[in-house]
């Protein structure tokens, strides 16, 4: 079966580059995601939504939160043959399946971020938090509604808790 998804719009913004490396030090790595997750939790985009869907935002600036749907349009063909990684490149957390990761690294690099909407301007929306480089195709755009969202006492391994850990670590 072959499945055929079009993009809705794309994504402006001031990532420009990916970060996926592999052969950084840990203790420089650990700096590197964390000062990285700092700028993009406070990072601008823009989602231009073709102006043929404009109606179908109608209502959307109502939100405080939405989630993005997007393509990592810069990922290598190679790069999406890898089956397993280290989260976030760090070699000092242990190997993962890709399917038990946020990489964007897999078969169909559809990728998701639950962002801020900030604002609504006819047919683009201004968000805070986007991970997306610019002119990163939009698949889709879906509302955060807490009461279907909320998963009450999730589980997450310790490699999860790590991570949390070493990004919110204050200079």
């Amino acid at each position: 079966m072959e499945i055929i998804i079009k993009p809705i719009g794309y994504v402006k913004s001031e990532l420009k580059t990916s970060s996926f490396q592999e052969d950084v030090p840990i203790h420089i790595k650990k700096e590197k995601s964390r000062l990285k997750y700092h700028k993009i939790k406070n990072t601008i985009s823009e989602l231009v939504i073709d102006i043929q869907y404009e109606d179908m935002l109608d209502g959307v600036e109502t939100f405080s939160h939405i989630i993005v749907i997007y393509w990592p349009h810069l990922l290598s063909d190679e790069q999406k043959k890898l089956r397993k990684v280290h989260p976030m490149g760090r070699k000092d957390l242990p190997e993962q399946g890709i399917f038990a990761t946020r990489s964007p690294a897999r078969p169909n690099s559809i990728l998701i971020s639950s962002v801020e909407l900030l604002e609504r301007k006819k047919n683009i929306l201004k968000v805070k938090g986007l991970e997306a480089l610019d002119g990163s195709p939009i698949l889709d755009i879906k509302t955060v509604i807490q009461i279907n969202d909320d998963i009450e006492n999730p589980t997450f391994p310790d490699w999860v808790y790590q991570i949390q850990k070493d990004l919110r670590k204050e200079n």
